[in-house]
């Protein structure tokens, strides 16, 4: 279940929703209650180390689209 990130058309508030399934229809601004939201894109992180991991700490370069390293 995936948690998104919306900005609010109306007054500007940017919040997470989780949402149930592909459907993303329903979703409101918690601050004034206005249907017309953005979904935007966000950086996204990955979880490194644990048992068994060969991983390194420098993390995942999936943010480096968007000018991060």
């Amino acid at each position: 279940m995936p948690i998104y990130e919306y900005r609010c058309d109306d007054c500007g508030r940017i919040f997470e929703k989780l949402v149930l399934g592909s459907s993303d229809t329903d979703v409101r601004c918690p601050k004034c209650d206005c249907r017309e939201v953005k979904r935007l894109l966000s950086s996204c992180s990955s979880a490194t180390g644990g048992l068994g991991s060969s991983s390194s700490s420098s993390g995942s370069s999936c943010g480096s689209s968007r000018g991060f390293s």
